[in-house]
């Protein structure tokens, strides 16, 4: 996750006020428990990548993918 003040977050301008909420409860979660918000991540993005189909894993960095196992086959898709 980055914050306001990463490289790059400029592009997607200021986020709307759900947006910015949600934003805010990842950090403050973030701030008790590291890791069990990484594996809240990576299950919300299993789950969009399910939604659509697989194609959100090849937008997103190796890591990211690894930690989501995305090297296994999307379900309905064979």
């Amino acid at each position: 996750m980055t914050g306001p003040d990463q490289p790059g977050d400029e592009a997607y301008g200021e986020p709307d006020a759900d947006t910015a909420e949600l934003i805010a409860q990842i950090r403050q979660l973030a701030g008790a428990d590291p890791s069990g918000v990484r594996e809240v991540v990576v299950e919300v993005l299993a789950a969009l990548d399910r939604v659509a189909g697989g194609a959100l894993r090849d937008q997103l960095p190796e890591g990211i993918r690894l930690d989501a196992r995305f090297d296994a086959p999307v379900a309905g898709s064979g």
